[in-house]
């Protein structure tokens, strides 16, 4: 089979491992540079090209499309969709997930536990706002924001309403989102593929941190799933109709609350910490859809 992994980078780790995992199965992979793509439209006709070459015959492609070229990145998915190449991330599941406000407002409408959540635009009364998500300490989240970058912790009223005024100010969009206090600086990674988690791992914070960003100094270690944050992660997944993806998650006294769904989840963090292949089975998976196709989709692009 011949399969495209679109990256930016082809020594990152994650696109490293699924190549390799590509070939010991036997298959041709290119890692194809998605920025340096494009698509070429005419009447009857939609060609990828990379450079001067023509990208055709591929079976298969396995996004990796970074937060930054998220609509660039869908354009060049699409342009794979419409010659009916079997995609593991559609290019509006691509757009869906990373809108963090639709995102929410989806896993909401689909009874998906989330910590309490407000979106507002220049509030009258900020104070209200402050109200609604069960006052501070509370999270202040930039729409736009990636890897724990743009989040604020406000522990006080007065410093809740300076950071959501300061932000407010600069023309941000922000959420404005409950902190549960039970989690402790920690939350659950689980990687799901083909509506099943493969593997899960706890990450922690350094203390006085609450984010629990592997990059940012926290720690990984292995944790077994409970039944109910097991079926949060394959609901929310399902509901973003992804089919692989990473969902963080936060062990509340109310039950696993989702923070967030990442459709290109790097895997170097679980595969090092619990020792699953997720490379591997990601190629397996892929290798079942294009013989057999099981995930349906209401994504349709040109038909």
């Amino acid at each position: 089979m011949k399969i495209g992994i679109l990256s930016a980078n082809e020594n990152l780790y994650s696109t490293t491992r699924l190549a390799e995992a590509a070939r010991e199965r036997g298959h041709q992979v290119d890692v194809l540079n998605h920025n340096h793509c494009y698509v070429a439209m005419e009447t009857g006709n939609n060609n990828i090209y990379l450079g001067d070459t023509e990208l055709t015959d591929y079976e298969a492609i396995i996004p990796r499309i970074g937060a930054s070229v998220t609509f660039y990145g869908s354009s060049i998915i699409r342009g794979f969709e419409v010659k009916h190449v079997y995609t593991t991330l559609s290019s509006l599941a691509l757009v869906r997930s990373r809108d963090k406000l639709r995102a929410t407002q989806v896993l909401a409408k689909h009874g998906i536990g989330i910590p309490k959540t407000v979106f507002a635009k220049q509030p009258r009364d900020v104070q209200n706002l402050i109200n609604t998500v069960g006052g501070p300490p509370l999270i202040v989240k930039l729409l736009e924001g990636t890897q724990g970058l743009g989040v604020v912790l406000a522990e006080t009223k007065t410093a809740a309403k300076s950071v959501i005024e300061a932000f407010y100010g600069l023309n941000a969009n922000i959420l404005v989102q409950e902190f549960i206090k039970e989690a402790g600086g920690s939350d659950i990674r689980a990687l799901v593929v083909g509506g099943k988690v493969i593997a899960a791992y706890k990450r922690q914070g350094q203390e006085g941190e609450f984010r629990s960003n592997l990059h940012r100094g926290g720690q990984g270690t292995k944790v077994k799933l409970s039944s109910a944050e097991k079926k949060t992660a394959i609901a929310a997944t399902k509901a973003l109709g992804l089919n692989i993806a990473g969902v963080d998650m936060l062990r509340s006294e109310r039950g696993p609350l989702v923070l967030e769904v990442n459709s290109s989840p790097g895997f170097e963090g679980v595969e090092k910490v619990t020792g699953v292949d997720v490379a591997g089975t990601i190629i397996e998976f892929v290798e079942k859809q294009v013989e057999r196709p099981i995930t349906k989709t209401k994504d349709k692009v040109g038909v």
